[in-house]
């Protein structure tokens, strides 16, 4: 479906939008790849400065997996359990420290109850249906429009499903800002890194969190996109 797919906004907001979500990510691995060369003087490792700052937070009980993949790296409320990939979990890079200490950001964050982040998982369950029927009932909507005009509203509903992702990207954003700022305060409090190092850690996860920017530019540039292929055909 030509129109769909190649009409005038595709050019002007998803391919701007998507490359920069390709440099959020390139700057990302590049970032981290930099400073996981720089090694912490104290020699504490990813796994080691997690398991200081849960046991200073009353935080003890959340145990630390490591799994495999590289930056895979998050927290799992549900089993209350912090993965660590291989590259953060044995390594004592500034890298490593600061995305360690970033998923410990969340667990403190699930603790003290933080309200974007429980919104967030509130929504979970309509972001995951409205993202399986967004796109089938635009399409459908917008091709059998032709014989009845009324069906058109499908695909109205179809982005209204979709502006839950929007969404969802748009409450990220607060969550993961907060889990860094809480992982830099806490990297500097307690001694695990020197001012040299905090800023090697500062800089990947400042760098991880444009791609959670870039996320929420390519969902935001989708959904007006959608609209203006409506406001088109009507």
């Amino acid at each position: 479906m030509p129109y769909f797919y190649m009409d005038s906004t595709f050019f002007t907001l998803v391919i701007p939008t998507f490359i920069f979500a390709l440099w959020a990510q390139h700057r990302v691995k590049t970032t981290f790849n930099k400073y996981q060369k720089q090694y912490s003087s104290r020699h504490i490792t990813g796994r080691e400065a997690a398991e200081r700052i849960l046991r200073l937070n009353g935080l003890s009980h959340i145990r630390i997996e490591r799994i495999s993949g590289h930056l895979s790296d998050h927290y799992d409320p549900r089993d209350n359990v912090i993965r660590l990939s291989s590259d953060v979990y044995d390594s004592t890079s500034t890298a490593a420290i600061g995305v360690a200490a970033h998923e410990v950001g969340h667990a403190i964050q699930h603790a003290q109850e933080y309200f974007p982040l429980k919104l967030r998982n509130l929504i979970i369950p309509a972001t995951n249906f409205g993202s399986r029927l967004a796109f089938p009932l635009f399409i459908i909507g917008l091709i059998f429009s032709s014989y009845d005009p009324l069906l058109l509203n499908l695909a109205y509903i179809g982005v209204f499903f979709f502006f839950f992702s929007v969404l969802f990207q748009l409450i990220t954003l607060p969550t993961e800002f907060d889990a860094s700022k809480r992982a830099m305060i806490s990297l500097e409090q307690q001694g695990i890194l020197d001012d040299e190092e905090l800023y090697g850690a500062r800089k990947v996860l400042q760098a991880a969190a444009m791609t959670y920017v870039a996320a929420l530019a390519v969902s935001l540039a989708q959904m007006l996109r959608l609209l203006a292929i409506l406001n088109n055909r009507r």
